[in-house]
């Protein structure tokens, strides 16, 4: 398949420039960029009518079958958890993301899912998985997570999760705000426990992220070597330095807390929710901006699936980046660039260039101008085939 897509304006979040260019594609591969190209008269024109043209956006943190509607009831089996989360891979397709990250799904959906978007039975986003998260037993996510204690039964977790397929681990250092009867701030699994896991992950060149929103909690999941906190909520100068020495990555999820804010018990929140939310949110919106000022590496996903975090909201994760402090660039280039490399795709996504793939949002206005407009999503591309059109 050929194609050309005219007449629009490319938006470079590495280099900080907007130029008008066309991008010429075949077989899902971009093989040109630029103005004046000479393509096949059999390739296909597809005319942009002047809007701007980003890399296909990441979300590296989503919970596919969750419903953000906190008055909605559970899934009744597995089915219609399923059903949910392909009708959410839409959603994300909509708002111009084609790369998620699944941290926590129940039942082993999110793989089921992801192997069905790469063979091509579903369209939806790219994905990579953790199946179940491991959590300590009754600790955050204990509903839909796999419960272990001890580190010999985290590391059987672990095994587990390797078993399925997953592509990440996924493990609860802290509490949070969803789980009735925990708190953030508390420390649950060990060091010795997650060391076990980070152990059994790396073994198969598999990564661990993890939930981690207390002080304590995120020191000890970085003591046991873990690649990338979500989050990171209660976070001071000593985690900071720990996680430039280590390399380690920050998933913010700025969404979460907002949307908690913005609709409260009036929206239908539970009340243990709402208050947990109310005493984290400063402090978690003032962590994210010392991290990004000191250089830690940070991507972009929003927790979508917790309330009224819907599944195309993606670009309200890098509005409220922009409120923090970041440029309308420097926030696009956190769901580009920055995620494809937390997710080792950078070689072949993350930006628009000759030999990469063809996966490109189209927006109405110019985000750098107004990060906003990343609101308006009027085309996904993915491997160089529409797959949303507004």
């Amino acid at each position: 398949m050929k194609v050309l897509f005219k007449n629009g304006y490319v938006v470079d979040a590495v280099n900080e420039k907007v130029e008008q260019k066309d991008i010429y594609v075949e077989d899902g591969i971009i093989r040109a960029v630029g103005k004046g190209l000479t393509v096949p008269a059999s390739a296909r024109r597809v005319d942009l009518r002047g809007r701007y043209v980003t890399p296909g956006l990441f979300n590296c943190h989503v919970h596919i079958t969750s419903n953000p509607d906190p008055r909605a009831p559970r899934p009744k089996n597995i089915a219609e958890a399923t059903i949910r989360g392909i009708n959410n891979l839409q959603l994300h397709l909509s708002s111009g993301v084609t790369y998620v990250r699944d941290v926590g799904s129940a039942d082993f959906i999110d793989l089921e899912l992801r192997d069905a978007v790469a063979d091509g039975r579903l369209q939806g986003p790219d994905m990579q998985t953790s199946g179940k998260c491991i959590c300590m037993t009754g600790g955050h996510g204990w509903a839909t997570g796999r419960q272990a204690d001890g580190p010999d039964e985290c590391r059987k977790a672990a095994r587990e999760m390797l078993r399925a397929g997953a592509d990440w681990i996924k493990v609860m250092a802290t509490g949070g705000v969803m789980t009735k009867g925990v708190e953030p701030g508390s420390e649950q699994l060990s060091i010795p426990e997650m060391t076990a896991i980070v152990e059994e992950a790396h073994k198969k060149n598999v990564r661990v992220c993890t939930h981690a929103q207390g002080n304590r909690g995120i020191k000890n999941a970085l003591a046991a070597g873990i690649d990338c906190i979500e989050h990171g909520i209660y976070m001071d100068d000593e985690i900071i330095e720990t996680m430039l020495k280590q390399g380690s990555w920050l998933v913010p999820t700025l969404c979460a807390p907002h949307f908690i804010n913005k609709y409260g018990l009036a929206g239908g929140i539970p009340e243990y929710v709402v208050k947990k939310n109310e005493k984290v949110i400063d402090t978690h919106f003032a962590s994210f901006q010392k991290a990004v000022k000191a250089g830690v590496k940070f991507a972009c996903g929003t927790d979508a699936g917790t309330p009224y975090n819907p599944h195309n909201g993606t670009p309200w994760e890098l509005i409220l980046m922009v409120k923090a402090g970041l440029t309308p660039f420097a926030a696009l280039r956190a769901a580009t660039l920055s995620s494809a490399q937390l997710l080792a795709v950078d070689q072949s996504l993350g930006t628009i260039e000759v030999g990469k793939k063809a996966h490109l949002a189209v927006f109405a206005k110019d985000p750098t101008a107004d990060i906003e407009n990343v609101l308006d999503c009027r085309m996904t591309i993915k491997n160089g085939e529409i797959v949303y059109k507004k």
